[in-house]
């Protein structure tokens, strides 16, 4: 796709919002691996923990950009993130980093989390990408400064505006149904544009409107008890 083109911006802005939303809580990780360090200590780790992350992301997701030109694996992708934007909308992350004593063995912490926690994530860029590395670069030079130095005021943006989980489910979604049609044995039942975008249509309000359903559910289940505690019962 050409550079500055409608649709390389659009795929570049949908890989940040994937990155934000999926990667939100990294700088988590960090904190609990440095937190016994000494600040400028902390300060190295932060520097050289993203580093590290960074470059086995990119090499990772570049990894998955080329083995979705195989056969089939686009379809697979996207039945993959369909599961990962569901339950981007109805669980919550949790973090057991234990606090590390030494720079050396926070780094390694930092690093091996991010890999862990991040394969969503590969998945989900690769698939934005479109088979573009530069796009998979640019999202990264662009949403890992924000991740690692502003990622508390983004999970505090989150918490105050619930909504942008749901844009950022929404956006995973979007981008399975166009991992879908776009697989290549599947594209002469896609030819029909109003198939074609009736589909990434259903997906998206699929994925949204279950998994809001299930949320709430699971809100109404926790406050049951609670309810029934105070009314003495």
């Amino acid at each position: 796709m050409d550079f500055l083109s409608t649709e390389f911006l659009s795929a570049l802005l949908s890989i940040v919002i994937i990155d934000l939303v999926l990667a939100g809580d990294n700088a988590i990780v960090i904190g609990l691996a440095a937190r016994n360090l000494k600040k400028e200590q902390q300060k190295k780790v932060i520097i050289w923990g993203t580093v590290g992350a960074v470059v086995i992301r990119a090499v990772a997701t570049m990894a998955v950009v080329w083995l979705l030109k195989v056969p089939g694996l686009l379809l697979a992708g996207g039945l993959i993130l369909i599961y990962i934007a569901y339950k981007l909308m109805v669980e919550e992350k949790d973090h057991d980093i234990k606090a590390q004593d030494s720079i050396l063995a926070a780094i390694r912490t930092i690093i091996i989390a991010d890999a862990v926690m991040g394969l969503d994530n590969v998945l989900a860029v690769a698939g934005a990408a479109h088979g573009d590395f530069l796009l998979v670069v640019l999202g990264l030079l662009i949403s890992v400064p924000i991740v690692v130095w502003g990622s508390t005021l983004f999970l505090k943006l989150i918490d105050k505006f619930p909504f942008i989980i749901t844009i950022g489910a929404a956006i995973l979604a979007w981008t399975a149904a166009k991992m879908i049609v776009g697989e290549p044995f599947l594209k002469e039942y896609f030819s029909n544009p109003v198939i074609k975008y009736g589909f990434e249509i259903i997906i998206i309000a699929a994925v949204v409107l279950i998994g809001w359903l299930k949320k709430r559910s699971a809100s109404r289940k926790k406050a049951e008890p609670a309810n029934q505690s105070e009314s003495g019962v």
